[in-house]
């Protein structure tokens, strides 16, 4: 992925000046030599300036591991610690901060090497209220021995990479929302909370841009390596050139208006009149820019791309966006799933898109053309998706909102994508979540959360919810899928 952050953590021990320093210097040198044994050093850095006991020493710190590039932090109770210094720490700190503790390592030691970071911790979050730190996690059980926190920073490894991943974002976006789609529109408002940019161009713009790109020397060369990655699912080849010079006019788009951000995601308007006007449709060139770490998400979703990149922060992988379709037909249920997979009918549903996932996230990839366009337009005109079911496997479904009151939102449900043949069109798949019908619901439709959905390939749910927290989501914002028998707050308990 080239547009994402290289994340390094820099470690600062802290140490109360009462207690032995020694325990500090000794805990911290073991952790890092637990994780290296684990994990790639590459991603750490220990802070050897000083075991930080005062306000200077923070500033020290502070301006070490900073000249060492490191953007994030964690600060290592090795024993009580400082509560002022620690918390001012973690306050002065730009970028994601962790905040872990010692525990004790044996029976035979609680006298000189009795640390009490277990009580130090309690002091330092409550330090970090009071000066309305930001920007800080806590794991769920934040006390541990060289091995524990070492697993610990390793988890903080996609949070922190998101958060810094965010900060620096910038999305572009071309067009206002196609009509009857208001369900894609949100304030931006939460987006410049975040620390996002956001620049809105006219369909005008983008098409200008897209002339200026006629005969382009670079199209010959775009076009080859699409029909290489096609193969003999290029069945639209004649309209490869087309698409060649729509992605260099993205690419081009972006280095030119990327400003003082490091990352850029895109949304765009992909219909009614982009395809008279451009001449085909979008989608395949949306599913290679995704697939090489710039999202884009369809129907000026800016909240869509947004959540893409945060997922793709996450799970370091490629990411899609889809829309939370339609049900599963009871007699391909009872036919491919029932008895086979642990899932009721109401579990499953249907992902779709036109054709913007990832060809490394179908089964096979094939050009179309876009079926549901063609309905009211010249076939000829809605050529460039990309169609095929999804790879089968575990998933995500995630989605971060801004609600029109201007409140951000989010939902994460976990589940797989069943390796049923879909016997439809479009990027789809079959998708089954645990209590999905329960979800839908009471979160997707009591929320208010629209049809799009970004799915992430594998299981990042404990991560992207503290994502979430530490972006400053309420924790009451974030809906998941609740287990069988726990009631969600507006669900009927007689059912």
């Amino acid at each position: 992925m080239n547009n994402l952050p290289e994340v390094k953590i820099g470690i600062v021990a802290v140490s109360r000046d009462c207690f032995p320093e020694s325990l500090s210097v000794n805990r911290r040198k073991a952790l890092v030599e637990a994780y290296t044994k684990k994990y790639d050093a590459k991603n750490i850095y220990e802070c050897p300036v000083c075991i930080v006991e005062s306000e200077i020493h923070m500033v020290q710190a502070l301006e070490d591991i900073k000249a060492a590039g490191c953007n994030a932090l964690v600060v290592y109770l090795g024993n009580f610690g400082p509560e002022i210094s620690e918390s001012l720490l973690a306050k002065y700190f730009e970028g994601p901060k962790m905040i872990i503790a010692a525990e004790e390592e044996s029976q035979n030691d609680l006298v000189q090497g009795r640390g009490d970071a277990y009580c130090g911790m309690l002091n330092a979050s409550y330090n970090l209220q009071l000066r309305n730190v930001g920007g800080y996690y806590i794991p769920e059980y934040p006390v541990g021995d060289a091995d524990d926190c070492a697993d610990m920073i390793h988890d903080f490894l996609p949070i922190a990479r998101a958060y810094v991943a965010v900060k620096d974002l910038k999305i572009i976006s071309f067009g206002p929302r196609p009509n009857n789609f208001l369900a894609c529109n949100a304030p931006i408002k939460q987006l410049y909370n975040l620390g996002i940019e956001i620049e809105e161009n006219s369909e005008l713009d983008l098409f200008e841009a897209f002339k200026n790109h006629a005969g382009d020397p670079r199209i010959e060369e775009v076009a080859a390596d699409m029909a290489k990655e096609l193969g003999d699912g290029n069945c639209k080849p004649e309209v490869l050139p087309k698409l060649a010079q729509y992605e260099i006019t993205l690419l081009d788009w972006i280095e030119a208006h990327r400003g003082y951000k490091k990352y850029v995601t895109l949304t765009t308007k992909c219909w009614p009149a982009f395809q008279t006007q451009f001449g085909f449709v979008p989608c395949y060139v949306n599913s290679r820019l995704t697939g090489r770490g710039i999202p884009v998400s369809c129907e000026v979703d800016i909240y869509g791309t947004l959540s893409e990149f945060i997922g793709q922060a996450v799970s370091d992988d490629i990411v899609t966006l889809l829309d939370i379709n339609n049900s599963v037909p009871k007699d391909m249920y009872k036919e491919s799933i029932e008895g086979k997979y642990n899932y009721t009918h109401k579990d499953t549903f249907m992902g779709f898109h036109c054709g913007n996932t990832c060809s490394l996230k179908l089964t096979k990839g094939t050009m179309k053309y876009q079926m549901i366009m063609a309905r009211n337009l010249p076939e000829e005109v809605t050529q460039g998706t990309l169609e095929g079911d999804i790879v089968p496997g575990e998933i995500t479904f995630y989605r971060i909102q801004s609600t029109a009151d201007n409140k951000l939102r989010a939902y994460i449900a976990e589940g797989e994508i069943l390796p049923v043949a879909t016997k439809s069109f479009g990027g789809i798949g079959v998708f089954a979540i645990p209590e999905m019908g329960r979800f839908y619901r009471h979160v997707l439709i009591e929320k208010g959360f629209p049809h799009h959905g970004a799915v992430a390939f594998g299981h990042h749910g404990k991560a992207l919810f503290e994502v979430f927290k530490i972006l400053g989501l309420d924790v009451d914002e974030i809906g998941y899928n609740q287990p069988a028998g726990v009631l969600y707050p507006t669900e009927n308990p007689w059912g």
